[in-house]
């Protein structure tokens, strides 16, 4: 197949109804779909250019996000409002099914409801690293201490919240390190994001309880992804029960929760190895 040169991507709004959803497409062929919660669009740019080489890839902010709006504010952006999204746009661009949607964190609970309700709009689901309290023996303690740290920011604590956060995923992260980053000067968008993720997305996220036995019978299939790097996190012990309930060996990819971010090359190459293997050579 002949490459296609990647071009800047085109942008598009779409009206849900309760939201209006910001998206961009790349490229040309088969649809990919690239989508997280709550990182938007941007993050995933680098790793799209080297998918759109030879695919049309989808991006776009979740809703509340950025350029993502609402009507209301103060609703929650839940999991089942995002599979919605996402099969919406992928029926808005007319390319579908997708041939594959790739969710991150919050994104991979997404496609997860995806193939369980929405199974026209994808053929292949890859879930990397869901953080999924219902599928571990701590849920019950999990689900106090994100009670805990959600109202730890809603009371103003944003560098509190996010050295909750980082210890409730077992994410080691020095204390100066999280005020440096969550402390200090923001920008109004970045307040604002923080605010849905905190308050309306992150709640209904991990206390999502996957429907095993639909999504076992689903025609779509799905890919429960880790990253190398991972091991002893949260995501990486909910990632791996949930493979154990489906049926599916994890597959391991570069670097660790965001690797398409921290190494697209080689995320995209991994990518490709599992999902696009090359046929092999005539002898």
């Amino acid at each position: 197949m002949t490459a296609t040169p990647v071009t800047a991507p085109t942008t598009g709004l779409l009206d849900v109804g309760d939201a209006r959803l910001h998206y961009e497409l790349r490229g040309s062929g088969p649809l990919v779909v690239l989508v997280a919660a709550p990182m938007d669009a941007d993050a995933f740019a680098p790793l799209a250019d080297l998918l759109a080489t030879d695919r049309t890839v989808l991006t776009t902010d979740p809703r509340g996000i950025r350029r993502s709006t609402v009507a209301d504010p103060d609703a929650d952006a839940t999991v089942e409002l995002r599979a919605d999204d996402v099969a919406a746009l992928v029926a808005h661009v007319g390319l579908g099914p997708a041939e594959l949607v790739l969710g991150s964190s919050g994104g991979a609970v997404t496609v997860l409801d995806l193939a369980t309700r929405h199974p026209d709009a994808a053929r292949v689901v890859l879930a990397h690293e869901p953080p999924l309290h219902a599928v571990l023996p701590d849920d019950a303690e999990l689900a106090e201490r994100t009670r805990r740290m959600v109202d730890t920011h809603l009371s103003g604590d944003v560098v509190g919240a996010w050295q909750q956060f980082m210890e409730i995923a077992d994410i080691p992260m020095p204390p100066e390190l999280v005020a440096q980053m969550f402390g200090g000067d923001r920008s109004p968008q970045d307040v604002a994001d923080d605010h849905m993720q905190f308050a309306h997305m992150l709640w209904p996220t991990v206390r999502y309880r996957p429907d095993v036995d639909a999504l076992r019978a689903s025609p779509t299939r799905v890919v429960v992804g880790i990253g190398e790097e991972s091991a002893g996190q949260l995501c990486d012990r909910s990632s791996r029960a949930l493979a154990a309930l489906l049926g599916v060996e994890p597959v391991l990819f570069p670097s660790d929760h965001i690797g398409f971010v921290e190494d697209p090359p080689a995320f995209a190459a991994r990518l490709r190895e599992v999902l696009w293997p090359a046929p092999p050579t005539a002898a």
